[in-house]
């Protein structure tokens, strides 16, 4: 069983919080995480049980009623349990009364959000990180914004890169010994997530039409949003492609990413970014394999982008340090890949490089994020495929991919 750097986030929120809400994919461990916390001292109910689900749909606050201290899994298959759980909260403020799972983010659902405010926390845990697999402790947040990070003598590049990066962070695909046996779970993990999951949080028209839909999100993957470009797809209006894409999201699996920017600069582009949250659902969902990633490398760089957007992801929630990620773009095409905001406003770049060599031309975009920011620009690192942290100018740095689990 791995340690997952969320289990102590969640343990300090059941201890001065009534509810607390643990989202994320199917499949990424959440359910394997809650029974681990409640295994001694708490009621565990899944509503992947379709009796229980029945008695939980029919009468939400008799369900609750006498629960205490109770794991409710997959919350999202009866929203209307928050709101009974809402009405027995308010009776009794206990911190830790109920730790709750689910695998779509219920908080869109405006009657929800709004009703637990300020008596729920809400922690998302995504597929395993790199770090949590090799049983690391991360520092990546910490050294990126204090411009300390360190070459890595144990690198992994080259192949072996391009093997992590297809293998993606789901359990059940890494514990799989071949390539075809975790394309094949991913292929139907997927079919899962279109055909069951979505019906839980919304009526989808044309159903039939998502696997293709999806399979346009992942061609853009990493690249800026074009909801009419997408709607086209699949024969759908603008606004259907931006409902659809928000459905997606509410599943987890995609992300949108938004612009940074200041008011300040006239010439920054302000359209988010598509990314994948897992990039070995990517590379399936494109039929990438490693053989043909390696006989065109060009098919790398998103895939890679994709990965290390998630990897950042995952970090932010084992580091103290509270980040917001952006992308940043200006009117000139000067980019960088992920653009992360501290809290009081302090900003570092990452860009990402496929590649074993880096160049000057390569830091156009964090110089860029740098005027753009001013005194808020901390530092600025171009990621890529080596082993060895080359000084590029104040500031900037050239670094290898495995500082963000080594």
């Amino acid at each position: 069983m791995f340690e997952r750097f969320v289990e102590r986030r969640a343990e300090e929120a059941l201890s001065d919080t009534p509810v607390v809400l643990i989202v994320g994919p199917r499949r990424a461990g959440k359910t394997t995480l809650v029974k681990k916390m409640g295994q001694t001292s708490r009621t565990y109910i899944t509503l992947d049980d379709q009796t229980v689900l029945e008695a939980a749909q029919s009468d939400p606050t008799g369900f609750i009623r006498g629960l205490d201290r109770a794991i409710i899994d997959e919350i999202q298959r009866a929203p209307d349990l928050l709101l009974a759980i809402k009405k027995s909260v308010d009776e009794d403020y206990r911190p830790g009364r109920f730790l709750l799972t689910g695998s779509a983010n219920v908080l869109t659902l405006p009657r929800i959000a709004d009703s637990l405010a300020g008596r729920m926390e809400t922690i998302q845990l995504l597929p395993l990180a790199r770090a949590e697999i090799q049983r690391r402790i991360p520092t990546f947040s910490e050294c990126l914004f204090e411009g300390k990070l360190q070459s890595q003598r144990d690198a992994i590049v080259g192949d072996e890169l391009v093997h992590l990066v297809l293998l993606g962070g789901f359990p059940e695909a890494i514990s799989r010994d071949s390539e075809r046996r975790r394309q094949d779970w991913s292929r139907s993990y997927l079919a899962s997530i279109l055909t069951r999951d979505l019906r839980d949080v919304a009526e989808v028209e044309k159903l039939a039409e998502l696997p293709k839909f999806v399979r346009l999100l992942a061609e853009h993957s990493g690249r800026l949003v074009n909801y009419s470009q997408f709607g086209a797809g699949i024969n759908v209006s603008h606004k259907t492609g931006q409902r659809y894409l928000a459905l997606l999201e509410q599943v987890f699996l995609i992300a949108t990413v938004q612009p940074w920017f200041t008011n300040a600069r006239k010439r920054i582009v302000k359209t988010p970014k598509v990314h994948f949250l897992d990039s070995g659902l990517l590379a399936s969902v494109r039929g990438l394999t490693s053989q043909r990633v390696k006989a065109d490398r060009g098919t790398f760089g998103e895939l890679l982008e994709s990965f290390v957007f998630s990897e950042v992801r995952k970090l932010m929630m084992a580091s103290e340090l509270r980040l917001t990620p952006h992308h940043f773009r200006d009117r000139d095409g000067r980019e960088v890949d992920i653009v992360l905001e501290r809290d009081d406003g302090m900003i570092a770049g990452i860009e990402v490089k496929a590649s074993a060599t880096v160049k000057a031309g390569d830091f156009g975009g964090l110089r860029a994020l740098a005027e753009a920011c001013g005194d808020r620009y901390v530092f600025g690192v171009v990621l890529y495929d080596g082993a060895d942290v080359v000084p590029f100018g104040d500031r900037l740095a050239a670094a290898p991919l495995s500082c963000l689990w080594g």
